[in-house]
């Protein structure tokens, strides 16, 4: 048996599952990525199946009318959405890491409110920690959030690159309640803040919750990424994420929590693109003729092929050893590190790649791997960009091996 087959091999579940969702990408997202990644308009019908499917639940309990899958079998389904269109994926992404936190770190009253809306995809969750003047540096933040009169919390600041931060019912929000803490880090609190999907200018309860024009992008179309402006927005103490007695400078630590598998997420949709890359390669190399043969008879080709072949498995392998690791109960801080600074630049690779191999029709609209080599960039960034995960793989590496 292969060193490698204990984190490849899939239960019976785990085979009906990806092979469900990859025919739900041939037949129903990869057709028409092209049409909404043009029109950079959001997919609604095919989120709508998604929710037949029960895709926005797949690691929710059953108890709260979720799938209670792993993180394992969650990060499977990641990589065939993400074959299809990484928008997709995204879509489902921060939802994800918003039932995460619910599951871990939320009140049983939290939980009961909202997980059962959030399995059906009902309610949409998005998380926010980026700000217009701090991305990887999550310690500086300003935006605030000060008790008032009347128990609730007064929100002000801004947030930005928000994936569904428009159309989302809830907002994971980490602000500061103790701008004077030191370390800094435990200053800061998470709040479940919600809101109107869809309405730019919240009004009523939720008044001073705005969300502006979505930004334009380069790929990772189809999905809005926003701004978030808080002005004294008033969000009550029950929604502190564990609440207000347990939640109250914890909200860092949570976040990072979460980052863990969220980094998993975009390994996963890492090795999605790159797979995707790998079968556009393999198909048109055999299509194309150069020189009087298929130009995958010539070796320069063929080299590519072999290179993008390796490293996609080399990027799923890593993938699974962290999801497993975090479905065992144990660390992965470290190895979700390796696995999205490995599977995001994979991506990449594959995609830079598959594009030469396509040569001057890659370059044209015309042709699949052009909208890829717009999207993968993202993965580069998104949840930490591929120097925070080397520092972060360092540090742990010290901490793991300190002599």
């Amino acid at each position: 048996m292969a060193v490698a087959d204990p984190y490849t091999e899939k239960t019976d579940e785990q085979k009906a599952i990806c092979e469900m969702v990859r025919q739900f990408a041939d037949e129903q997202i990869l057709p028409k990525a092209e049409h909404y990644d043009h029109e950079d308009t959001f997919p609604e019908p095919i989120v709508a199946q998604m929710r037949e499917l029960g895709l926005f639940g797949v690691t929710i309990p059953e108890e709260y009318g979720g799938m209670g899958l792993d993180l394992t079998t969650y990060a499977m389904i990641v990589e065939e959405l993400s074959r299809g269109w990484i928008s997709i994926s995204g879509i489902v992404n921060t939802h994800f890491i918003g039932s995460y936190l619910l599951m871990k770190f939320g009140t049983d009253e939290q939980k009961q409110r909202y997980l059962p809306p959030m399995a059906t995809g009902e309610l949409r969750a998005a998380f926010s920690l980026s700000e217009p003047e701090c991305g990887s540096d999550v310690q500086a933040i300003k935006a605030t959030a000060k008790k008032v009169d009347g128990g609730d919390y007064e929100i002000i600041g801004q947030k930005m690159w928000v994936t569904n931060g428009l159309l989302s019912g809830l907002v994971f929000v980490l602000v500061k309640t103790d701008p004077s803490a030191e370390p800094r880090h435990k200053g800061m609190t998470c709040f479940v803040a919600e809101k109107e999907p869809g309405v730019s200018e919240n009004t009523g309860k939720y008044a001073g919750f705005n969300v502006p024009p979505k930004i334009k992008k380069l790929g990772y179309k189809g999905v809005e990424s926003t701004e978030l402006v808080f002005d004294g927005y008033r969000c009550p103490a029950e929604n502190i994420l564990g609440g207000e007695e347990a939640g109250i400078g914890q909200g860092f630590v949570q976040m990072m929590d979460a980052l863990e598998v969220g980094r998993v997420n975009v390994a996963a949709r890492g090795v999605g693109i790159a797979q995707r890359a790998l079968e556009l390669a393999l198909r048109y190399s055999q299509e194309r003729h150069a020189f009087g043969k298929q130009i995958a008879q010539h070796q320069a080709i063929q080299f590519k092929l072999a290179d993008m072949a390796t490293q996609v498995d080399a990027a799923r392998l890593l993938t699974m050893r962290a999801a497993r690791l975090k479905d065992a109960g144990e660390r992965s801080d470290l190895e979700a590190g390796m696995a999205k600074l490995f599977a995001s630049e994979a991506g990449r690779f594959c995609v830079e790649e598959s594009f030469r191999i396509h040569g001057g029709y890659g370059y044209s609209k015309e042709y699949e791997i052009e909208r890829l080599y717009r999207d993968a960039p993202l993965l580069l960034i998104g949840e930490g960009t591929s120097e925070i995960q080397r520092m972060v793989i360092g540090r742990k590496l010290l901490q793991r091996h300190k002599i």
